[in-house]
């Protein structure tokens, strides 16, 4: 890449109004953070605008981030799909998680839900039937226990096991008086809907538009614009198991 690529956000897509203010918000912290540089936010599926129509109309080299926090088929199949479709000049970072500032985002967010001392902590994701992206999921919640300096206990809200239907059972057999849900989702939407009916004491909000997520962004950008200099295709498909990177 000889030229300064445009960096591409890639989100799932929702049909939530919500959400996709919040995942706007998100791109414009992004774009504030590097004054000058193009940044676009596209969606591989339900929201516009979509990523089939944005590549195309991007002149010159780009990078293009996963907005998701985990592997999974949409990250190894839809988004590699999409790019080889389009013709871009593209090469795909990472997905974002997990991550030590995604870890320090989880517990401020839990902190702000009302967290005590003496609560069980669940970790909630949507899911994946990727062995690889659960393990994702699981590295993230070893990571919340670390900063916690309690257990976490991974749930899925999709396909996975447990299920936070069960978790939230497990736990509430044990000493701890409350229950604790931190939210692994970016933004509202139908999956955070499904943590907010759960019957967690405590449900924490979404990840959200934060400065943390948007340098996360970067970190990612950077990372793969390093490797496409380089001529060659940056890994998605496995990671470090802390993702400290």
């Amino acid at each position: 890449m000889s030229a300064v690529p445009a960096l591409v956000m890639a989100a799932h897509g929702t049909r939530s109004a919500r959400g996709e203010r919040v995942l706007a918000d998100l791109r414009d912290l992004v774009r504030r953070a590097r004054p000058g540089h193009r940044v676009e936010l596209a969606y591989l599926e339900i929201s516009s605008p979509r990523l089939a129509d944005v590549l195309p109309a991007i002149r010159g080299p780009v990078v293009v981030v996963p907005m998701l926090l985990a592997g999974g088929y949409h990250v190894h199949i839809d988004l590699p799909a999409v790019i080889a479709a389009s013709g871009a000049e593209a090469v795909t970072g990472r997905p974002l998680g997990p991550h030590a500032l995604l870890t320090g985002l989880l517990a401020r967010r839990l902190a702000a839900a009302g967290l005590r001392p003496a609560d069980a902590v669940v970790l909630g994701a949507a899911g994946s039937s990727d062995p690889a992206a659960l393990d994702d999921v699981r590295a993230a919640a070893r990571l919340l226990s670390v900063r916690l300096s309690r257990p976490v206990t991974t749930a899925f809200a999709s396909a996975g096991t447990p299920t936070v239907g069960d978790a939230l059972a497990r736990l509430r057999r044990g000493p701890a008086t409350r229950v604790a849900l931190a939210s692994y989702l970016l933004a509202p939407g139908f999956f955070h809907d499904r943590l907010r009916g759960s019957g967690a004491d405590v449900v924490a909000d979404a990840l959200g538009a934060d400065p943390d997520l948007a340098a996360l962004v970067w970190e990612r950008f950077d990372e793969a614009a390093r490797v496409g200099s380089a001529g060659t295709t940056p890994s998605i498909t496995r990671r470090p198991v802390l993702g400290q990177v």
